[in-house]
């Protein structure tokens, strides 16, 4: 399985963004897939996860702003990111792990258990 993001760009504060993770050589077993961000100089945080049973984990200070989804047709995850701030200023990567039983919200966030990482795409917020 391989995982390209894309979408990322230069938005003004308060607006908003979709950023997009395209999967292939999908083999139709179960993931678990999540949204993860890490600025320079700052430790990765998980922001958003999708379990395997389709239940949604969102990180504190993302939930209510970005929304997590996924497209069986084209495979492919997004993250739609609204009322964006400074602070959402980061690389975003997306990230997959084969994994039948869901993830507790600590282990999905955490991304330690993730093995499948993309090259991530940028997002840059201005005020």
């Amino acid at each position: 399985v391989q995982l390209v993001e894309s979408g990322g760009g230069s938005v003004q504060a308060g607006g908003s963004l979709r950023v997009s993770c395209a999967v292939s050589g999908y083999t139709h077993k179960t993931y678990c897939m999540g949204w993860f961000r890490q600025a320079p100089g700052e430790e990765r945080e998980g922001v958003a996860t999708l379990g395997s049973d389709g239940s949604t984990s969102y990180a504190d200070s993302v939930k209510g702003r970005f929304t997590i989804s996924t497209d069986t047709d084209t495979n492919t995850l997004y993250l739609q990111m609204s009322s964006l701030e400074s602070e959402d200023t980061s690389m975003y990567y997306c990230a997959a792990e084969e994994r039948a039983p869901p993830m507790t919200r600590i282990q999905a966030l955490g991304g330690n258990l993730y093995r499948i990482w993309g090259q991530g795409t940028q997002v840059t917020v201005s005020s």
